[in-house]
């Protein structure tokens, strides 16, 4: 079972939740900042923490070397967080999926497969694991999932070129992905990048009526 820090919205009725899953090394520590920047006062927020320790902080799967049974075992955990939130009556659809570098993989390899429509996925400077096995695999859900995926310019861990190439590669599958790049290298490029992705989540909410 994963554990998360959980920050409550200001609207003590709103059952909006933002998942926000963490890159490698880092902890929900390092992701407070959000609510303050992001000032979606009906936003509440889930800050997860990796399963496996590494260095002082978390990871999600080994970096480097075989990645896919940690991917596995992590999209599995996540599948039964998510589940566990809809038993304590957060709507799939009021629920955001997202993360940064190692947690941009994540959101996409779960909430492209996850079989209940959420609210959005929000991918940060990361990109698409197995990318045809996940096109090959997609169902109706998840081709209708909305997903925003933002990367940098100047990336020296994720070359820009491959990532674009990907989000490409989604988009004529089909998928509803929205694409916004920064000059930035791997990080979040301030108030331009947050910005995007609060127009993203709210309009999320928005397309529900709720």
């Amino acid at each position: 079972m994963l554990s998360g820090e959980f920050i409550p919205a200001a609207d003590k009725n709103s059952r909006q939740l933002f998942v926000v899953l963490h890159g490698l090394g880092d902890s929900p520590a390092g992701w407070r900042w959000l609510p303050d920047a992001l000032k979606l006062p009906s936003l509440n927020y889930l800050l997860v923490c990796a399963p496996d320790e590494y260095y002082g902080g978390y990871s999600w799967f080994d970096y480097p070397g075989d990645i896919a049974p940690g991917i596995h075992r992590s999209r599995k955990l996540l599948f039964e967080l998510l589940d566990s939130l809809l038993a304590k009556n957060f709507p799939a659809d009021q629920i955001t999926l997202g993360g940064f570098s190692q947690g941009c993989l994540m959101s996409l390899e779960t909430g492209l497969r996850y079989p209940h429509r959420l609210a959005g996925i929000v991918g940060i400077s990361g990109w698409v694991f197995e990318l045809e096995n996940l096109i090959r695999n997609l169902t109706s859900i998840g081709k209708a999932q909305r997903v925003l995926i933002t990367h940098g310019h100047y990336d020296p861990i994720l070359p820009f070129a491959e990532v674009k190439a990907q989000v490409g590669q989604l988009q004529a599958a089909g998928l509803k992905v929205q694409w916004n790049d920064f000059p930035k290298e791997h990080t979040v490029h301030g108030e331009a990048e947050i910005s995007v992705i609060r127009d993203f989540v709210r309009a999320g909410y928005a397309v529900t009526g709720k």
